[in-house]
């Protein structure tokens, strides 16, 4: 968990998730910042630099999918395209602002918000509704950590975090403590059958081993 700007940005929990949207995030445009982050798993500054025309088309439609330029990303690796999911799209439907603007999200005097304003902007919030240890990157990992938890291919979430490789991709991932009760609870198909399940266990080793030939070898592994 992050302290004082130290550790790991928190996993945010749906409940928090959706107090910081109700009650911690005041301005439109602070939902709509953060809602891309959540709903794409970009960094912060790819967030600030996005531009109108990488959401908006000619006629000022969300478009399906974002663009997240590849100057604008860490690294300056490629030039990354998200799916919009719906969530995400009323937000930017309902976003209002001009459409004739440079970028999506406008500063104080010009150009994009900073993402040091961001940054602030969302400490403030936490701080409002009581949230400890998030930052603004807890979005992107509060996102990718979900999809891996759906189950969704470390290679496929790659593809939308940009990141350069799988091992970079996996020091975001946490795992919950839940999981790994899950994954030993998992172990119970190995169960020898002990205790009232002893009898139960026995019946059927010998009813597997009914498809063998000799019955000499049927009689050792009985005796096991």
């Amino acid at each position: 968990m992050k302290v004082n700007r130290h550790g790991r940005a928190k996993i945010l929990t749906i409940e928090e998730i959706q107090i910081l949207f109700s009650d911690g995030l005041q301005l439109e445009r602070d939902r709509v910042l953060f809602g891309v982050m959540l709903f794409t798993a970009c960094r912060i500054n790819e967030a600030c630099t996005l531009r109108t025309t990488d959401v908006y088309d000619r006629r000022g439609r969300v478009m399906d999918e974002i663009i997240f330029r590849k100057q604008n990303t860490k690294g300056k690796l490629a030039t990354r395209t998200i799916p919009v999911f719906e969530d995400l799209r009323v937000l930017l439907t309902n976003y209002s602002i001009n459409r004739s603007e440079r970028y999506l999200f406008p500063g104080r005097l010009e150009g994009h918000i900073q993402p040091d304003s961001a940054s602030r902007i969302f400490r403030r919030a936490c701080i409002s509704v009581g949230i400890v240890g998030a930052s603004t990157h807890s979005f992107r990992r509060t996102a990718l950590t979900q999809m891996s938890n759906g189950g969704i291919p470390l290679r496929v979430i790659q593809e939308v975090s940009g990141h350069r490789n799988l091992g970079q991709l996996q020091k975001y991932l946490e795992v919950q403590p839940d999981q790994v009760r899950g994954a030993i609870a998992s172990l119970s198909m190995l169960s020898p059958g002990y205790g009232d399940g002893g009898d139960q266990c026995h019946e059927i080793l010998i009813d597997k081993i009914t498809t063998f030939s000799d019955v000499e070898h049927k009689a050792d592994i009985i005796k096991l």
